[in-house]
């Protein structure tokens, strides 16, 4: 049998995020527990500006599973019309706080507030989002640092599938400063060969098609197709798109009786940039919802104990 016919008849792996994230936070628990024994309590202070409803979500789930995990939590909410002078000050108080080892600014922020200015105002050796610039050049040039967490989660399901990475060719569709500009440089640290694209890119195909590991983070549904694909493909799916038409959700899941039920009963269903009929042509894919998703709270966590750890020479 020709080694496309066997890649093409391979029964897909799911890459399952939930678990993996819950390993981690059993690590992350037991640092916790191994810090305590020093008199150390890791601290996370998360400024959360204005009440948009999807951030107040997000943060009430990272302030949960700080609680579950032992770190002290800091939550801090000033008002929307808060000026940028007195947002800059706040967090100036935050970095000489020996109590917090980790700064979170949510965003978006309003749009009064430079977001660049804000997030280049947090201590480096607090930024446990991994935004600020000295963060972001260590990265690049391989040194030890806190590293975005959506993109350290892409590795972590990488690493503990036991996907190997050096020596593949990998493609980076999305180039955004939080996912794929930091995920690309990872994989390219860790020996792959990189190829960076974008929803824009011309003929993006002949670039997939070339892809032992595929990573999409464009915020565009279905983006990827199943002719796009390689038989055999490791698919890292970043996207979490709401679809809320019915003839979006008959398109995409023709045969999955479980989404339209969900779609029945919500009136919406979420779904990745890959279209999911290209899961049969993969080795191994990680699903919308439940795949990289579920890791990003979990390498906060990790973030946050590695920050304590640093600032105290542990590391």
């Amino acid at each position: 049998m020709a080694l496309h016919d066997i890649l093409t008849r391979m029964t897909p792996k799911v890459l399952d995020g939930t678990a993996i994230a819950a390993e981690i936070k059993a690590e992350v628990r037991h640092s916790v527990e191994a810090l305590a024994h020093r008199g150390i309590v890791p601290g996370l202070a998360v400024v959360l500006v204005g009440s948009d409803p999807a951030s107040e979500v997000y943060v009430r789930n990272k302030v949960k599973s700080s609680g579950e995990l032992g770190i002290r939590s800091l939550l801090l909410t000033p008002a929307a019309d808060i000026t940028e002078a007195k947002l800059l000050a706040l967090l100036a108080e935050l970095n000489v706080c020996e109590d917090i080892d980790g700064i979170l600014v949510q965003l978006p922020l309003p749009k009064h507030i430079e977001t660049r200015r804000i997030l280049e105002a947090v201590d480096p050796g607090k930024d446990v989002d991994g935004f600020h610039p000295v963060n972001v050049g260590r990265l690049q040039i391989g040194q030890e640092s806190l590293v975005p967490c959506t993109p350290a989660g892409i590795m972590q399901v990488l690493h503990r599938s036991g996907i190997p990475i050096a020596g593949r060719d990998c493609v980076m569709v999305g180039r955004s400063d939080i996912v794929g500009k930091p995920a690309s440089t990872m994989l390219l640290n860790e020996g792959a060969t990189v190829a960076v694209c974008h929803k824009g890119t011309r003929d993006l195909a002949a670039y997939t098609q070339r892809a032992e590991i595929l990573v999409v983070a464009t915020g565009v549904p279905g983006l990827i197709q199943p002719e796009m694909v390689t038989p055999g493909a490791v698919l890292i799916d970043v996207g979490i798109n709401r679809l809320d038409r019915a003839a979006d959700v008959e398109r995409f899941f023709p045969a999955d009786e479980g989404r339209r039920a969900t779609f029945a009963k919500r009136g919406f269903v979420l779904m990745g940039d890959i279209d999911p009929r290209c899961y049969e042509r993969s080795s191994a894919y990680t699903p919308v919802p439940g795949g990289v998703g579920a890791l990003t709270i979990a390498m906060l966590m990790h973030n946050t104990v590695k920050a304590a750890r640093m600032r105290r020479g542990l590391a």
